[in-house]
């Protein structure tokens, strides 16, 4: 029975760890969903160009070789050096603010006004436009990414796992620190938005679009904004993510485990992309653990979406979504 309780608890502890990681990539739906009314299928192909942007700049790989050499027949890489990994990490910030400059200014300024299934039909173009050009620029071999975060299973206790009433508890350091990072990322984007006056601005055009516009609020800048930072969480959620798999095109598809994320928490609710996190992360790994050995395993695969079903059948708005009225 102790061992068992210990078990589940490893369980409960990684599930709440995967969570936090899950939240993180639906902070980034949020974010733009909130300010712009747009739901960005290309949330998790911004995740992978990010990582692969990060891997290219640290190894002074040179964007778009393959393409150069194709058309002038030379055999150039590399432009041999190499970068650290806090100046790569910043310069691909400045690239991701790039990016959603470029969204902005050729894609969505031009859609103001449209439908909904517009916009999600315009990222959905964006999506494999950004991953055809990921593509062309890096490589589509998979990459292996380390900015210094520590691996492997902990070394706290005996030198080999922790001790919980004599059996061994394992936890990967990896996920700790991304959790860490996680949370406080998760922190500082509410702190942003409550405290903040681009943060009150933001909350203004999601508010009212229209009445943002009469105080005098930039929708293009508020915009810009939302998409830089949904661009710096793809980042951080792409480090975690690469460092533990590899930077490969599969990374785009984390994207798909925001989605019961989002559904259960609310489109527009930063607390509940937080709870809606934890609840599939510890969801999915105690429904394998007591009830996966039943039905033969990998329920991990659609516990998630199963439960989403769930919420869209009885609660469409989520846990801390809206409830909207529409009177006709």
């Amino acid at each position: 029975m102790p061992e068992q309780l210990v078990f589940a608890m490893e369980v409960t502890l990684n599930g709440l760890m995967a969570g936090v990681l899950y939240a993180l990539v639906a902070l980034g739906f949020v974010l733009i969903y909130k300010a712009s009314g747009i739901f960005n299928y290309a949330q998790g192909v911004m995740a992978l160009f990010a990582a692969m942007t990060l891997v290219g700049i640290m190894n002074g790989q040179v964007p778009f070789s393959h393409v150069i050499n194709a058309i002038f027949g030379g055999h150039i890489t590399h432009f041999g050096w190499t970068v650290p990994s806090f100046v790569a990490i910043v310069m691909t910030v400045g690239v991701m603010v790039l990016l959603a400059w470029m969204v902005q200014h050729f894609v969505m300024r031009h859609l103001v006004g449209q439908e909904p299934i517009i916009l999600f039909m315009a990222t959905i173009g964006l999506a494999y436009f950004l991953e055809g050009v990921a593509d062309l620029m890096w490589g589509s071999e998979i990459k292996a990414l380390d900015v210094g975060l520590p691996q492997g299973i902990n070394l706290w206790i005996d030198e080999t796992t922790y001790q919980i009433f004599d059996y061994g508890f394992f936890i990967d350091n990896l996920d700790i620190v991304a959790t860490v990072i996680a949370a406080l990322l998760v922190m500082g984007l509410v702190a942003f938005a409550q405290y903040t006056k681009q943060g009150r601005a933001m909350r203004a055009v999601a508010d009212d679009h229209q009445a943002a516009l009469s105080v005098g609020i930039s929708l293009n800048f508020i915009w810009v904004l939302v998409w830089s930072v949904a661009g710096f969480v793809a980042l951080v959620a792409g480090i975690m993510w690469g460092t533990k798999s590899g930077v490969q095109f599969s990374l785009s598809l984390i994207a798909l485990k925001a989605l019961p994320v989002l559904m259960l928490g609310g489109f527009t609710s930063i607390p509940g992309a937080i709870v809606g996190g934890l609840i599939i992360g510890v969801g999915e790994k105690l429904f394998e653990f007591m009830i996966g050995p039943m039905v033969g395993g990998a329920t991990e695969n659609w516990f998630a979406y199963v439960l989403a079903l769930l919420f869209l059948v009885f609660r469409p708005q989520g846990l801390f979504g809206e409830k909207i009225i529409e009177r006709v």
